[in-house]
């Protein structure tokens, strides 16, 4: 097989890693596998091949990415080329930007805690606990 023909077809694990929706290969693998990922609509294995054209729903965490497939890549190379392989649909963005301001308003910055519990807090925290 010539590199233009294998270029022509691409592993939707291989071809997610390198659109840089997931860290690794593994990774993007698992998401497939899961579920996180369709293709039209459907369920998937890491083993289908993506083509150009295809629409693709991404489950990252809480992000849903609703994106066309633009172009086909098994290589991994840097973010600017990765955001051309794929183009995501608006409809996708206004979804995604009104979900993280939900988080932002709803969660807002987590009090931390300012260390580790002194001997005090620790029987304070096994005495609440045994309350229970």
């Amino acid at each position: 097989m010539n590199h233009e023909q294998q270029e022509s077809v691409v592993r939707i694990d291989k071809w997610l890693w390198a659109a840089r929706f997931f860290k690794t290969r593994a990774l993007a693998s698992a998401a497939v596998s899961g579920g996180h990922v369709q293709v039209g609509g459907s369920r998937v294995k890491p083993s289908r091949n993506v083509q150009v054209g295809n629409r693709l729903q991404i489950k990252r965490g809480e992000e849903v990415f609703e994106i066309d497939v633009l172009a086909l890549s098994e290589r991994r190379g840097p973010a600017k080329e990765a955001a051309l392989l794929y183009a995501e649909t608006e409809e996708s963005k206004t979804k995604r930007d009104a979900a993280r301001e939900l988080r932002k308003q709803i969660g807002g910055p987590m009090a931390r805690p300012e260390g580790r519990p002194d001997k005090r807090d620790r029987k304070k925290i096994r005495q609440f606990i045994l309350k229970e």
